[in-house]
């Protein structure tokens, strides 16, 4: 991202701007003009500071996620993953469930859109995980051979994903925290 000149307030607009557009209309059929005459500003300055749709979108989604993975230390696991969860209350969880449903599509139409994804998004969460699955495995709580350990992010994405397709119900925090009481913490030895 290009060296901004928004104020954070300004750029926190127009991200939820993008959001909103995006919960709308969808990936595809988002445009820069829509972002632009949405936040009353220009298809050029948008351009310039983000240079591509994916990364506005992708970027516009991180900043809808504030806190990292790795800042989340409660000095156990379990807490670890309760706090992670609760960060989100369910209105936000379920907008942003729609949002991944969305984007799963067009991730498979723009190869750009995946990357930035990866890029901005996905690894960094990733990153965040593993420095919280490391702690656990400093403080003795888990094996560092566990075989779990590396299909941790795969479950957690799955329960996210098969919610609705399973029981055509939403993803919310008492489901989440009860599959990684009833489904991770025992696939890792907790």
């Amino acid at each position: 991202m290009a060296r901004t000149r928004l104020t954070p307030e300004r750029e926190g607009e127009l991200y939820a701007a993008v959001l909103d557009l995006l919960r709308e209309v969808g990936y595809d059929a988002l445009t820069m003009d829509a972002v632009a005459a949405r936040t009353r500003s220009s298809k050029a300055t948008l351009y310039r500071q983000w240079g591509s749709k994916p990364a506005l979108v992708v970027t516009a989604l991180r900043h809808n996620k504030p806190v990292s993975l790795a800042e989340i230390d409660t000095g156990s696991l379990r807490g670890d993953f309760h706090a992670v969860l609760q960060r989100t209350d369910d209105c936000q969880m379920e907008k942003d469930s729609a949002l991944m449903r969305g984007l799963s599509h067009a991730v498979h139409e723009s190869p750009e859109l995946h990357q930035a994804l990866r890029e901005l998004l996905i690894e960094p969460e990733m990153t965040g995980l593993d420095e919280l699955l490391r702690r656990a495995v400093d403080r003795g709580e888990l094996r560092p051979d566990n075989p779990a350990l590396k299909y941790i992010p795969h479950m957690m994405i799955g329960a996210i994903a098969a919610r609705q397709l399973v029981e055509d119900r939403a993803v919310d925090q008492a489901f989440l925290i009860d599959y990684v009481d009833s489904v991770v913490l025992p696939a890792l030895g907790v």
